[in-house]
């Protein structure tokens, strides 16, 4: 049974690491959620533009060492039959001379490369043209649009083909924000903003994830990237500016009362209610958004319900406790948040 596992990781990680290369090299895009190997951003193409040559260098590295090991082996190995001692050599002056010169040299390439990359990418080449905070929580990512007045969460809107400019800091540990198709990493650090910038070369979704173990939930720790052409992403900014409406049925009105009177305004914000709330992520306009808990949930009903009725279940050591809700109130509540958009 241990043989027939191991040999199943084994080959698990070859396709996780060779799969990718081959439907890049057969001239396939796959739409990939996260991987560095598809790059639709400036920032990420000159990472990317790094790994592969020291990918190759490393490669080869392996093939020479590898290669001399299995020659020895079975060029010097005892045969049958053959109890003769070889001759026993201590020290090769040319052997050590060249495998110390040549990895030496390898690496102050890969330094210089790497340097060099990090100059390019401490430049956007052109002035960013919006300015996002981006706020790290255990366990959800807040995205604030200064200039806007738009607050949302786990979701962040962009443009496409505009440089953008993100201050990325934290509120209590330390996690990283991490869009692999757009960008590289970067620690989302509390009582300290870190800079970074991004360009989503074409529409699309983009997925993220926080790269730095920050707690018991730190994989499901997930965000989405929408970048939208200009009027698409004019028009979103439009309706976040615009506060929500009034709830028309009852059972959505029965929902803004349970917000209004409940726990929910102790920890969250809708524009237009008592609720004043920054512990929890924002929910002005959260029926328009398509996940919920941090990306790990789409946001239907059903779902939205499961959270409310027992969110421990459904994200262990989340924040938000369970306030015993009630049936009726659960799905009242599930109405209003799903008419906010």
């Amino acid at each position: 049974m241990t043989t027939v596992r191991g040999s199943s990781y084994v080959r698990t990680a070859l396709l996780a690491v060779v799969l990718p290369g081959l439907l890049l090299v057969g001239g396939c895009a796959p739409d990939l959620p996260q991987t560095t190997l598809v790059t639709n951003g400036p920032n990420a193409r000159l990472i990317n533009d790094l790994f592969g040559p020291i990918f190759w260098m490393a490669t080869g590295v392996f093939v020479v060492v590898e290669g001399l090991l299995l020659y020895a082996v079975f060029r010097y190995r005892r045969r049958a039959g053959d109890d003769r001692i070889p001759a026993q050599t201590h020290g090769n002056t040319p052997l050590e001379i060249g495998w110390t010169i040549v990895p030496t040299i390898l690496v102050i390439v890969i330094v210089a490369m790497t340097f060099n990359t990090q100059r390019e990418l401490g430049a956007a080449g052109e002035a960013p043209t919006m300015r996002i905070e981006v706020i790290g929580h255990q366990w959800w990512w807040e995205f604030r649009y200064p200039d806007e007045g738009i607050v949302t969460a786990n979701e962040l809107h962009i443009p496409v083909g505009e440089v953008v400019a993100l201050d990325v800091s934290s509120v209590d540990v330390i996690h990283s924000f991490w869009v692999p198709r757009l960008a590289g990493k970067v620690d989302a650090v509390p009582g300290h903003i870190n800079e970074m910038w991004l360009r989503a070369d074409q529409a699309g979704i983009y997925f993220g994830q926080c790269a730095e173990l920050c707690g018991i939930q730190h994989a499901l720790m997930r965000f989405r990237v929408i970048a939208q052409s200009p009027a698409d992403y004019a028009a979103w900014v439009a309706q976040q500016k615009t506060v929500p409406g009034e709830p028309e049925t009852e059972l959505e009105q029965r929902g803004a009362e349970v917000f209004a009177t409940g726990a929910c305004i102790g920890c969250h914000v809708i524009e237009g209610t008592p609720g004043t709330g920054v512990t929890g992520p924002n929910l002005t306009h959260f029926g328009s958004r398509t996940t919920l808990g941090a990306g790990i949930l789409k946001n239907t009903p059903g779902n939205l319900y499961k959270w409310l009725i027992d969110t421990q279940s459904v994200k262990r050591g989340n924040l938000m406790p369970n306030v015993e809700m009630t049936d009726e109130d659960a799905r009242a509540l599930v109405a209003y948040l799903h008419s906010l958009k």
